[in-house]
């Protein structure tokens, strides 16, 4: 049945394409495909190899389309759907447009309006502090939290503005649509951005509610703010956040993969932690060399602190297309069991090497 889905997306977008000419309109069809090999280890049940699709940038199909509706307003759309590689499975847990799906107005001096299955802007800010961009088994996922959904929010309203003097701002805002309860599994949260020349710097909130309509567990709220700077021949990277609440600090795999005495729960997961973040990136030519630690400070009494650290080179074979291979280390505390996980694994264990390609069109 979704191959029927997915056979008339297609088949959709390639119609409204060939029509964009008569309304002034252009439609792009773009993707990713990545896939490589996943070493781990350093859990219970023993190391393991697997083929992994997404292992650097989850594989995507994605159509996104503008319409100029003049006087300095467009109208616009974007429908990303995820791919699992190594088995041709839908990511997102089957989501037909798991990764991104929305629509909007936007006007090229007030800013965007969209409404959809859209990106947090939190999410967006630990992304852009990465030098992985979240990928790899050096993935800042793994444990700077990825608020809502894995980052992304379902019914939607984000607003962004245009760019002024190098500021900009966000804001977003998803229903819980609970009867009766307006609050209950609401997420909402703001972004403010500064760009100049080598400069670029991101502060982030979010609230989610944990609420339904039966359960009071109360809101995770997260605060990041993030940073890079450009200077030959580097880029430098770092993020600090500030995690408050129940499941604002989440477990990426929460089956216990360490055989730990007491399991893990996802509500028992500290309430109150820090994350820091340094990274840097080192192109060469046609090579990148990427290093990032993570460390997770517990503020909780059982002080389940955890860092991560990770060594990568990129080879870039063509504009479009790469490969990688990635050396990652998770030091978990105090029965901690936080895992490494990639751009679309959450992982087994504590050591990890990834090697892939990735090809982007």
């Amino acid at each position: 049945m979704q191959n029927k889905f997915m056979a008339a997306a297609v088949a959709g977008a390639l119609a409204l394409a060939g029509q964009s000419a008569l309304a002034q309109s252009s439609i792009t069809i773009y993707g990713i495909a990545d896939a490589g090999l996943s070493f781990e280890s350093g859990n219970k049940a023993g190391a393991v190899t697997k083929v992994t699709g997404g292992i650097e940038s989850g594989s995507r199909l994605g159509f996104k389309g503008v319409e100029d509706l003049g006087g300095g307003n467009t109208a616009l759309f974007l429908l990303e759907h995820g791919i699992q590689l190594d088995t041709g499975n839908s990511g997102q847990g089957g989501v037909l447009y798991g990764r991104q799906a929305y629509v909007g107005i936007a006007n090229q001096d007030l800013g965007t309006l969209t409404f959809g299955r859209q990106y947090a802007n939190h999410y967006l800010a630990a992304v852009s502090a990465d030098p992985f961009s979240s990928g790899t088994s050096a993935d800042e996922k793994n444990l700077i939290n990825a608020v809502s959904n894995g980052g992304r929010m379902d019914n939607s309203i984000k607003y962004a503005s245009a760019v002024f003097k190098g500021f900009s701002a966000n804001l977003d805002y998803a229903a819980g649509e609970v009867n009766g309860d307006a609050s209950a599994g609401r997420s909402m949260g703001a972004g403010l951005a500064y760009t100049n020349g080598p400069l670029a710097l991101r502060l982030a909130v979010h609230n989610k509610s944990n609420d339904t309509a039966t359960i009071r567990l109360g809101s995770a709220r997260n605060t990041l703010l993030a940073a890079n700077y450009t200077f030959k021949p580097a880029k430098l990277y770092l993020a600090y956040g500030v995690n408050k609440g129940p499941l604002s600090s989440t477990l990426r795999n929460a089956t216990n993969p360490y055989g730990l005495a007491v399991a893990p729960v996802a509500t028992a997961v500290t309430q109150d932690s820090t994350d820091a973040l340094v990274g840097v990136s080192v192109p060469l030519g046609l090579h990148t060399v990427l290093a990032s630690w993570i460390h997770k400070d517990d503020k909780e009494a059982a002080n389940q602190d955890a860092d991560q650290f990770a060594l990568g080179y990129r080879y870039n074979l063509s504009r479009r297309t790469d490969v990688y291979l990635v050396y990652a280390r998770m030091l978990n505390k105090n029965g901690a069991s936080y895992t490494l996980g990639n751009a679309s694994d959450g992982g087994s264990g504590n050591r990890a090497v990834n090697l892939g390609m990735r090809h982007a069109f």
